[in-house]
């Protein structure tokens, strides 16, 4: 069956937001400019499409057509007027083909936009927000959900990063190796957080965004072939904690969309050949020192290494986050341990665990800490807590996928509130 007009520009703003973003960026060496026109561009084809058809390469249409979006933004501004023949003349706007996003060449246009992203004369919290504004579409509103922070503040913070690239003159290039280490933390955290973006997707009804999940692990191998022949642990054990991540995708969601969580996983619908490929990755991430990707790796090993859920060794697990803990201390990284400590000491030890962290208010907006809570306190048959947790993690979620989920914990939970008939 043939998409509508409407569908195809809704796939392929999905699919290839960040790819059309990037290639922009390239030509036009402006970040707003390259955004601004592919809205436009998207815009633009939701008529042009309903009218004309799909053509047949419908990326190659929307760079071309944002290009041209650019050029006429640029040509409306009078004090630009003899600048952009100027561009034109000496090719610092080309005319572009489609690239072919496919081949193995290195690097190519999303990796340097990462590399661009992640300079050392940005802030480290706006190298990451940077990147999942270009590179993943999110939404300023979402991307300041995910920091925690309120979006005026994240805008600003957006508007400073771009400015601070323009001003500076920053490259869009990928660094020589002996640069490479200035940035590679950054890079490595902004690939992570786009498979997370994948992984579970901030907005939209499907739980699960595998292209994203499919370009971090391309990026995160491109990055460990760049670092070759000995990659740093972190891109190593960054690369297997992803795959091993990924492997669980199919058991995540039930053929109806919803949210399947981790000890209900049908596990012979993981991915056993991606395990077997991650699993040497942690190891030899582990020999270098441990880092934070490599124990959140090694995490995920103890998980992908279970055949049952009751075989899972969350006294391991428990041991591998009070070194997370060391390493990287969080409220979050907190959370996942009392959640561990919970399936150890049971649900009460681990529901004051999580009193704790919530009276602090770092995670009030934090529907994963409510949905947590509620949990424990649904197992321990705290039915009325229960629900009320259930709620508030409801109101912050998202995703459509989740929020079905935590609507039938409710009424779940609820049903338990019911007296029994007479």
């Amino acid at each position: 069956m043939s998409l509508t007009a409407t569908e195809a520009v809704e796939q392929v703003y999905r699919a290839d937001w960040g790819r059309i973003v990037a290639a922009l960026i390239s030509m036009l060496g402006d970040f707003d400019l390259a955004e601004e026109s592919a809205q436009e561009a998207f815009s633009a084809a939701v008529d042009q499409w309903r009218d004309s058809g799909v053509p047949d390469f419908p990326r190659a249409w929307i760079i071309q057509t944002a290009k041209h979006k650019a050029i006429d933004r640029i040509r409306r501004k009078k004090r630009f007027e003899e600048k952009v023949d100027l561009y034109l003349k000496d090719g610092s706007i080309r005319t572009v083909e489609e690239p072919d996003y496919d081949t193995s060449e290195i690097p190519d246009d999303r990796l340097r936009l990462i590399f661009t992203c992640c300079h050392p004369a940005l802030a480290p919290d706006s190298q990451v927000a940077l990147t999942l504004r270009t590179l993943c579409g999110l939404e300023t509103e979402e991307i300041a959900r995910a920091f925690l922070v309120p979006v005026p503040t994240m805008a600003q913070r957006l508007v400073r990063a771009k400015h601070k690239i323009r001003d500076a003159g920053i490259p869009y290039i990928v660094p020589e190796t002996k640069d490479m280490p200035a940035r590679l933390d950054a890079v490595l955290t902004v690939i992570y957080l786009v498979f997370n973006e994948g992984y579970a997707a901030t907005r939209g009804a499907p739980l699960l965004r595998s292209d994203l999940c499919a370009e971090a692990i391309r990026l995160g191998r491109l990055v460990r072939t760049l670092m070759a022949p000995q990659p740093p642990p972190e891109a190593t054990a960054l690369l297997a904690l992803m795959l091993l991540h990924d492997a669980r995708r199919d058991a995540r969601v039930d053929d109806a969309g919803d949210l399947v969580v981790l000890e209900d996983q049908d596990r012979s619908r993981w991915h056993s050949q991606q395990i077997a490929e991650a699993m040497p990755l942690v190891q030899e991430s582990l020999r270098g020192g441990p880092g934070v990707f490599a124990v959140q790796a090694a995490i995920a090993a103890v998980h992908c290494s279970a055949q049952r859920p009751e075989d899972t060794d969350w006294s391991q697990i428990v041991s591998l986050y009070d070194m997370l803990r060391q390493l990287q201390p969080s409220p979050i990284v907190e959370l996942n341990r009392a959640v561990a400590v919970a399936m150890v000491q049971g649900p009460r030890t681990g529901l004051e665990l999580i009193e704790g962290i919530a009276a602090t208010d770092d995670l009030e907006n934090y529907h994963l800490l409510h949905a947590a809570r509620a949990d424990l306190l649904r197992r321990l048959k705290a039915f009325p807590e229960a629900q009320k947790s259930y709620g508030r993690a409801l109101e912050l979620a998202t995703n459509e996928s989740e929020r079905r989920y935590l609507q039938r914990r409710i009424k779940e939970v609820r049903g338990q509130n019911l007296p029994d008939a007479p």
